[in-house]
């Protein structure tokens, strides 16, 4: 069901049966690396239908992301509805990336932060406020997690200007951060994910790591690097892995994960969502602009999350909505922070 990825360097040659880079001298794929590798909830229509997992799918999910600090939670979403949406953001993401060195990439001009437009067209309560998603992140961080950054990272075709290139390895929590778990990730592929088109490279295990490990500070745009002999030590322990994940799947990551974007080979824009749920005791201030016709829909789901919101005309929604920054640029630190060392 997965792919595995190898060893990364910085020249990627192509093969038929697989992508690898141009080292090989690591992570085997025999059978003791099959650890390396994400536990997927097969969801059944009567919990999409319900909204909610049973008791032994919640709980897989729950022992999934303590253990591994990742979880894929498979046929969640309608294709239709991923499909509307797509056939909006890849236009988009082609015009953020005509802007160059002014376009809001992460590590490399292959990977681009890039929001979604909320308006009430594009809008779709099955993707963003997704109830088999919160149930998930609401059984970890507590009833009522708060929902403030909405957005997507986008690998594009590689051109002569942008050669096919992997992000350093690196997590999304480069700041001091409480030991326990205070962010997840709600990750949605619009089509299919493949080491082909750019499925993101997880370290499974490593949210248990903590800033030590990384280099670069907070608001540059290659923060959150982990550091060489990190990398190297956990390599050998538990190698990384480049998983499929499906059209329709939503990924629950710990935002603590080491991960990095690797290159798109194919012809097509391959754009994931990510929408971070905090833990109702962190005090992360960020707000999402939503057109001002959402606001009756998003005050419904209070009381199961908290949605962090600033509401606009529809006019100037889509005026400032591909005038986001590159990823590192957002702070997900909170206020007012305890003075202790766990």
């Amino acid at each position: 069901m997965f792919a595995s990825t190898l060893p990364r360097s910085k020249t990627f040659i192509r093969s038929p049966l697989r992508l690898i880079t141009a080292s090989r001298r690591a992570a085997s794929t025999s059978s003791s690396n099959s650890a390396s590798f994400p536990h997927v909830v097969n969801v059944t229509p009567e919990e999409k239908s319900s909204g909610t997992l049973t008791w032994k799918n919640l709980e897989l999910a729950n022992r999934a992301l303590h253990h591994d600090g990742l979880v894929v939670l498979e046929n969640a979403i309608s294709h239709a509805k991923l499909d509307t949406l797509n056939k909006r953001m890849v236009p988009d993401a082609l015009t953020l990336a005509s802007a160059g060195d002014n376009s809001p990439y992460n590590y490399n001009k292959g990977n681009i932060q890039q929001d979604p437009p909320m308006t009430r067209q594009y809008f779709d309560k099955e993707i963003f406020l997704n109830p088999l998603a919160i149930h998930v992140t609401s059984s970890v961080l507590g009833p009522r997690p708060r929902l403030s950054f909405m957005s997507g990272n986008s690998a594009l075709p590689p051109t002569p200007e942008s050669p096919p290139t992997a992000q350093p390895t690196h997590s999304d929590a480069d700041f001091l951060h409480p030991g326990s778990p205070f962010a997840l990730v709600v990750n949605v592929p619009l089509i299919d994910m493949t080491p082909e088109n750019g499925s993101t490279e997880v370290w499974l295990g490593t949210h248990k790591f903590g800033k030590e490990a990384q280099e670069g500070e907070h608001g540059e745009r290659a923060s959150g690097r982990i550091k060489k002999d990190f990398l190297e030590r956990q390599r050998e322990a538990r190698p990384p892995s480049q998983p499929v994940m499906k059209k329709g799947s939503l990924i629950v990551r710990d935002l603590r994960l080491w991960h990095g974007g690797m290159p798109n080979f194919s012809k097509d824009v391959r754009v994931m969502l990510a929408m971070i749920h905090f833990a109702p005791w962190y005090r992360n201030p960020m707000e999402i602009n939503f057109a001002e016709e959402l606001r009756p829909e998003l005050e419904k789901i209070h009381s199961k999350l908290q949605v962090q919101g600033t509401y606009l005309p529809e006019k100037e929604i889509l005026d400032r909505y591909l005038k986001g920054a590159y990823g590192n640029a957002y702070d997900f630190n909170q206020q007012e922070r305890l003075d202790v060392a766990f």
